[in-house]
């Protein structure tokens, strides 16, 4: 578009100056041998610079390498079978696997089975990120297109290799539906060619080419591009349940000394919505704090400690005011007292440290991963979310603004409520509610709950003092303590 304004402009003023008299040719022959040496130098030095793919090392990562992910693994390698067997899906007239979307949250390891992909059918591997295909000059991306894959095929025939596979990172800027980027049609031309390239593929041509994409926004790319026959296979790559948290633990610490004793299974529970990404940073961050201390092993502490980083960030000096204190430890000692009342042993642990945005924190766990939440569920955790700023009011006599995270959690947990028809209103469309039907509904929860709550928080007030204290002499109270505190009290 820029180039075209730029073109039309340029006529324009010829126009002008012909009109007037001047003398046009001088100015001519300077604009076109600019032109030229844009576009023989400074475009072709674009399109070397990058683009081609990256060769990666096939030997490095295998399937066994990867932790959490046992169905991917499964459904990847039973697709991954067509280049292996392709013989014998040739003589029962199957056409050939052309590419595989693997769709899921960042960090769960899309790239990792990919390069695990190419070992495990002794591929050549290049890898791109779908960033690098557009720029702003014209034709660059179909370019870059083009030229992947000749390497890939060149690659392939010089490592003496049947196949070759292309990993395409960021699929849905490259892949994005046609026509959602008015202002560049240089994203249109790019896709266009790579729809070319995947519809020519074939054995035909030397060597097999399967392009594995990975995305986190499989709805985003267009229609064209995952219909059968290009992206035949769409592989879902979760967030790992316990069982895969645990397996992805034991495969990040194996090189690292754990200290006698360390319950990982109990890590791999505490760290439900965990990446693979953030599980090894786990790891890496519990060495880190071993090598601080001068230990030689990594003690639970230090995993423990850096579960709270990569969950909460980095812990601060900043000291807030004894009152700021005295009132962020009742609000931390509101929320555990609600959580140990209505859901027993959820308690991981508590405290007044900053992290982050955060003055102090509750960390739960979950008995065991869940996916789906009853009512009661939903409104435990709405009340657990109230007890903060009602144990202020309850001890102190009014709220402060560190309640404010702790409402947005909760108007969140109550739209649910509303979506899944457990409000007096049943089941409705939320688009289609009138407002302020929505509202009363809203306030209507809120009231219940809350005043559940105070009821919970006046019962055992003089417990919440006390326990206000012990947290704000300790800092930090691990679940087993608080529940121990709770017990003898009791």
């Amino acid at each position: 578009m820029i180039l075209d304004l730029g073109l039309g402009a340029a006529a324009g003023v010829l126009a002008y100056l012909l009109v007037m008299g001047y003398n046009v040719l001088p100015l001519v022959v300077v604009v076109g041998g600019a032109y030229l040496v844009w576009h023989f130098v400074i475009q072709r030095q674009v399109l070397r610079t990058s683009g081609k793919g990256v060769l990666v090392s096939t030997t490095a990562i295998g399937f066994d390498d990867i932790g959490g992910q046992n169905a991917a693994k499964k459904e990847l390698q039973e697709a991954l079978d067509f280049l292996l067997y392709s013989d014998g899906m040739k003589a029962l007239g199957i056409r050939p696997l052309k590419g595989i979307l693997l769709s899921g949250p960042p960090g769960t390891g899309k790239t990792l089975l990919a390069k695990a992909a190419a070992r495990y059918t002794n591929s050549a591997f290049l890898a791109v990120s779908g960033s690098e295909f557009v720029e702003m000059y014209a034709g660059v991306g179909a370019e870059r297109v083009r030229s992947l894959f000749r390497r890939a095929r060149e690659t392939a025939k010089k490592e003496k290799r049947t196949s070759s596979i292309i990993f395409i990172d960021e699929m849905d800027i490259l892949g994005a539906k046609r026509g959602s980027n008015i202002s560049h049609h240089e994203y249109d031309q790019t896709l266009n060619q790579l729809l070319v390239e995947m519809d020519g593929l074939g054995t035909d041509q030397g060597s097999q080419i399967l392009v594995i994409g990975a995305t986190n926004r499989a709805d985003a790319l267009d229609e064209a591009l995952v219909r059968p026959g290009r992206f035949d296979r769409m592989v879902k790559v979760d967030l790992p349940d316990k069982e895969g948290r645990l397996a992805i633990l034991k495969i990040h610490t194996k090189n690292k000394p754990l200290a006698a004793g360390i319950d990982l299974d109990k890590i791999a529970r505490e760290t439900f919505g965990f990446s693979g990404a953030h599980l090894e940073s786990v790891a890496n961050e519990a060495a880190v704090f071993a090598l601080r201390a001068g230990e030689k092993e990594v003690q639970e502490s230090h995993l423990r400690e850096a579960v709270e980083k990569v969950m909460l960030g980095e812990q601060l000096d900043r000291k807030p005011t004894t009152e700021e204190m005295e009132r962020i430890a009742i609000h931390e000692s509101g929320h555990a007292l609600l959580a140990e009342t209505v859901r027993p042993h959820s308690v991981a642990q508590v405290s007044v440290r900053s992290r982050g945005n955060a003055l102090g924190y509750v960390r739960h766990y979950p008995e065991d991963d869940l996916y789906l939440y009853t009512q009661t569920m939903l409104e435990e955790q709405i009340m657990i979310a109230l007890a903060g700023a009602l144990s202020e009011e309850e001890l102190l006599g009014s709220r402060s603004t560190g309640a404010a995270g702790d409402y947005g959690q909760a108007f969140n947990l109550v739209e649910k409520m509303l979506m899944s028809g457990m409000s007096s209103l049943g089941v409705v469309d939320l688009e289609n509610l009138a407002v302020e039907k929505r509202h009363e509904a809203t306030r209507e929860i809120f009231a219940v709950l809350e005043e559940k709550t105070r009821r919970i928080i006046r019962e055992h007030r003089e417990v919440l003092r006390e326990l206000s204290g012990i947290l704000r002499a300790e800092e930090t109270l691990s679940g087993e303590t608080l529940r121990a505190y709770l017990h003898d009290v009791a």
